[in-house]
This record gives C-alpha cells, sequence and structure tokens, in this order.
C-alpha cells in the first residue's frame, strides 16, 4: 500500500465514536437496571423512555419521521420492545435488536434509515433488504413499515 493510500485512513469518524460511547453508556445504564431489580415492566418502561427522550432530541424531520416510525412500530409489533442501541432508537425481541431508526444527523446522511439487524427475519430467497432510506413517512411508508416490523418480528 502507498504512503498516499494509508495516509487516507483516518480510523473512525466523530459520528461512530459518539455512537459507540453511546453503546457504552447505555450497557452502564441497562446494568444498573438490571442490579436494582425491580419489575420487568418497570425496567420496560423505563428503556422505552429513553428512547423517547432520545427522538425528541432530533431535530425537526429525523423526529416527525422517528416519532412515526415508533408509534408504527409499537401499534404493529407490539412484541418488540424500545430500547436504545449505539444512540438510535431500536426495538428489541428477547433482548435482541431487530430493527433501528437511524437519523439523518447522526452520521451526516442525507436520510435517515430503517434498518433491520439478523434477527429480522426478512429472508426472501437468497438475497433480501436489510436498510430502507427514509425521507418522509407518509401513510403508505407507514403500511410498509407495520408489514416489515410484523414480518421481522415473526
Amino acid at each position: 500500500m502507498s504512503s498516499t493510500e494509508s495516509s487516507k485512513h483516518e480510523g473512525f469518524t466523530a459520528e461512530e465514536r459518539a455512537a459507540m460511547k453511546d453503546h457504552a453508556q447505555e450497557l452502564k445504564t441497562a446494568a444498573r437496571r438490571d442490579s436494582r431489580g425491580g419489575k420487568a415492566a418497570e425496567k420496560a418502561a423505563e428503556a422505552e423512555r429513553e428512547v423517547l427522550t432520545k427522538i425528541a432530541e432530533m431535530q425537526d424531520s429525523d423526529r416527525i419521521m422517528a416519532e412515526r416510525v415508533h408509534a408504527v412500530i409499537a401499534a404493529s409489533a407490539p412484541v418488540l420492545t424500545p430500547k436504545l442501541w449505539y444512540g438510535m432508537p431500536s426495538y428489541a425481541l428477547d433482548g435482541k435488536i431487530v430493527c433501528f431508526f437511524q437519523s439523518a444527523e447522526k452520521f451526516k446522511a442525507r436520510y435517515a434509515t430503517l434498518g433491520f439487524s439478523d434477527q429480522a427475519k426478512l429472508d426472501e430467497g437468497t438475497m433480501w433488504a436489510a436498510g430502507f432510506a427514509l425521507t418522509e413517512v407518509t401513510a403508505e411508508v407507514e403500511a410498509r413499515i407495520g408489514e416489515l416490523v410484523k414480518q421481522a418480528a415473526s
């Protein structure tokens, strides 16, 4: 590799480092929550409050889309539990992330993303989409998200 090629790699971006710090904090918070004991319903409610707080901190267009995505997921797949994952609203089944909302602002992208992990049961032949760009959440988009999360959580 030439020195020009090696000098282009600068490691993680500031946004990626921030996401890793968010995740470390989320793990600490979850550990404290678990060590306190308490009821599962109380822990789930606290995790959802954290997700809603993170959504409320987003810029207008991302916040509006994240609020709609959250509502659609809650209505379409109530078996999924909200939790923060690398500072992003995410939704888990049995503690494993199934899907997440990534704001455009988080990684300075031109669109927000609804992503699905390998835990999502979206298999369709030998190739299928695991991420979707979002520029607006219309009634049609809400319906598609509802279908996807129902399938992902089945």
